[in-house]
Order: structure tokens, then C-alpha cells, then sequence
């Protein structure tokens, strides 16, 4: 187990043993919920802000819409975050340039899914990451179950989309996947380290000046038109600074496990999203996948708050 997972599980641990007291019970299960709902929040944001990306990708395309949304994120949390940057050691610097790489490469693999293949799919099989994640996190059995009860899911909500998949989009969205679990464990090691979302701040700065290089050389004059730079603040705002400041959040409360299985949502938001944002109409087999992904997301906080 990593490191960044230990971390993670003893969290969880503490957590649970938390719930002892009389008042503290109460307490906890206020905060438990709490983070729930920053969690949902984060994901409804995240859905519709990528939908609103994929609008912009005929004026910027998938690596400028990145470098929009990631420098103006960077920007907004710097003013208002207002980050210190002294008294922080080695490991904590190396904590947030990870967390940095790792924003910066999820976000351009995304984007370059989404620009390649459906929404829906590209969320489905990103989500593989934090599906193996939650599994590996948690020491029950009962996890696996609802882990699994995600995945046939996710499954079933990809399956229109996987006819005629590309490859080369599925293969990005893969990977993306895999870069959203270490952006789960950093996010969460972070949130221990830096105070409020200034480790965040920080690591969206990161993020957006490995980014910019690339943009640039991708979309060039087009960062500068009005119209992509407004749709472009509008993804940063929905995809990036609200959906990481609440999970950041979160995080401090939940169990790694039980947020890894929440993510489940995502392919329901984002089904939800094409829906309302792009025109994708929703069958009967999309709603029965909603349906047991939040049915898993549900069971796996309910296990969690019993522990």
C-alpha cells in the first residue's frame, strides 16, 4: 500500500473511532453528511462545467480549454485564497507539486477524451480509478460489494457508448482515471498539510503553468478572444474551483473508501449533463444505471457512518 494510502486509511481509522462520545456521535453524523453533500455538489459542478468544455472545444480545442480553465482556477484561488508560502518543508512543497502534476494531467487526458468519445463513456471508464481505489482503501468486504454494484453501473450507463469507441479517447480516459485516484490521495494528503484550500491554490498554480506551454502552442491567439475567455472562466469556476474546494473539504471527514465510491455519481451527473447541455437523451438502461450507482454511492456511506 502507498504511502499516501496509509495516510488515508488511518484517517479513516481515527475517524471511526470518533463516533464514541455521546455528543460526539451526533456530531460526527453532522459531518458526515456535511461532506456528503459537498461531495454531490462538487460532482453536479464538475458534469456541467465539462459539458460546457466540450462547447468551447471548436473555438479553443481540448488542450486551450484546459489551460483556460486551469490558469483562471489558479488565479481565482489566489486572490482568494491569499496562500502562505513559508513555513512549509520539503515534503509538504513535494506534496503539492504531485498534486499539481497530477490536476494538469488528469485534466488534459479529459479533455482529450471527451473530445474523442461521449461524455458518458469517457466518466464511465475514467472512473475505473477510483473504483480500484475504493476497493483498495477499504478493509471490508461490504465495500467490495457496493464497489461492484457501482461498476455493473457504470457499465451499463457506458454501454450505448462504447459502440464504435476510439481508442485513442478510451486510452486517455483510462488513464485519466488513473491519475483521479492519485488526485483522491494527494488531494486528501494536502488537505492534512496546508490549511483551508491554500495547498490547493498552490497546486492549481502548478497545474496551470505546466499547462500553459501547451496551450499555447495548441490554440495560440484563440486564449485571447473574449468569448473563450468567458466560457473558459465559466468551466474553471464549475470544473475546477467549486468541485476541488468542496472535495478538498470533504475529505478532511470522509473516508478515503466511501468518497472513492461516491464518485460513482459522476457518470449519472455527466449523463444528466449531456442531457440537459448536449442534447443526449436518456434511455431506460441509463436510468437502471443511475439507479444502482446511487444505490452503491448510498450503501457505501450508510457502511461507512456504521463503522
Amino acid at each position: 500500500m502507498p504511502a499516501s494510502a496509509e495516510v488515508l486509511s488511518a484517517e479513516a481509522e481515527a475517524a471511526a473511532h470518533g463516533v464514541g462520545g455521546s455528543g460526539g456521535g451526533a456530531a460526527s453524523a453532522r459531518a458526515r453528511l456535511g461532506s456528503v453533500a459537498l461531495v454531490i455538489g462538487g460532482i453536479v459542478s464538475l458534469q456541467f462545467g465539462s459539458s460546457v468544455a466540450v462547447l468551447l472545444f471548436p473555438r479553443a480545442g481540448a488542450l486551450g480549454v484546459v489551460t483556460l480553465r486551469l490558469v483562471v482556477a489558479s488565479l481565482v484561488l489566489l486572490v482568494v485564497c491569499r496562500p502562505k508560502v513559508r513555513g512549509y518543508g520539503r515534503g509538504d512543497w513535494a506534496t503539492v507539486v504531485a498534486f499539481g502534476v497530477a490536476l494538469a494531467g488528469m485534466n488534459s487526458l479529459f479533455y482529450q477524451a471527451i473530445d474523442r468519445i461521449p461524455l458518458g463513456a469517457a466518466v464511465t471508464l475514467e472512473f475505473l480509478g477510483p473504483l480500484i481505489l475504493s476497493v483498495a482503501t477499504s478493509r471490508r468486504l461490504l465495500s467490495v460489494v457496493w464497489a461492484l454494484l457501482a461498476l455493473g453501473g457504470v457499465g451499463l450507463l457506458g454501454r450505448a457508448g462504447f459502440d464504435g469507441l476510439n481508442l485513442v479517447g478510451a486510452g486517455c480516459a483510462v488513464a485519466a482515471g488513473g491519475l483521479w485516484a492519485a488526485y483522491i490521495l494527494l488531494s486528501a494528503r494536502t488537505g492534512q498539510r496546508f490549511p483551508q484550500a491554500d495547498g490547493l491554490a498552490l497546486a492549481m498554480t502548478v497545474a496551470a503553468v505546466l499547462s500553459l506551454p501547451l496551450g499555447v502552442a495548441s490554440a495560440g491567439a484563440a486564449l485571447l478572444n473574449p468569448v473563450a475567455v468567458g466560457l473558459g472562466a465559466a468551466v474553471a469556476l464549475m470544473s475546477s474551483v467549486l468541485p476541488y474546494t468542496l472535495e478538498l473539504l470533504a475529505l478532511r471527514k470522509l473516508p478515503a473508501s466511501g468518497f472513492a465510491v461516491m464518485m460513482s455519481l459522476e457518470p449519472a451527473a455527466a449523463a444528466t449533463a449531456g442531457f440537459l447541455v448536449l442534447g443526449q437523451a436518456l434511455g431506460w438502461v441509463e436510468l437502471v444505471a443511475i439507479g444502482l450507482v446511487v444505490v452503491a454511492s448510498a450503501g457505501a456511506v450508510l457502511s461507512g457512518a456504521r463503522r
